[in-house]
């Protein structure tokens, strides 16, 4: 069997992508729908962030606070992704190797790297997950 080498083979290149003015709410709406932990921020096709749910989570009111359920609903409904993305992320590219990736990744404690191209439009993102299918490939020997 034949491994993959490149970053390219084994993203996700399907991917869901927000703009940066929108409400942190589209946001979980778009995490708990598709079920991904990473939302890749775009604006004019181009990367400018990365939402991840631990980001959502940090950016939530406390529920030990004295904050009102009306309050809090408020808070993700006027809050732009901007103001809790995290701004330019690392990033791979199509082209890097799995190893130099995976590296980046088990360093940086990363779940995800926004994969770009040359011109720094998003083309995918390499996940945990893509690296664990990968894994299972390999110890399964499919």
């Amino acid at each position: 069997m034949a491994l993959p080498k490149l970053v390219r083979d084994i993203m996700t290149s399907n991917i869901t992508t927000i703009e940066p003015d929108a409400k942190l709410l589209d946001a979980v709406l778009i995490i708990r729908s598709s079920g991904f932990r990473h939302l890749p921020v775009v604006k004019e096709g181009k990367l400018v962030g990365l939402l991840s749910d631990r980001d959502v989570q940090r950016a939530a009111p406390s529920m030990f606070g004295e904050v009102t359920p009306e309050e809090y609903n408020r808070i993700f409904e006027t809050t732009p992704v901007a103001r809790v993305m995290v701004k330019e992320p690392q990033t791979a590219t199509p082209d890097m190797s799995v190893a130099e990736a995976v590296g980046i990744m088990h360093q940086n404690k990363y779940g995800a790297l926004p994969v770009v191209d040359s011109g720094g439009k998003l083309a995918g993102i390499l996940t945990t997950t893509d690296l664990l299918g990968l894994l299972n490939r390999v110890l399964s020997g499919s």
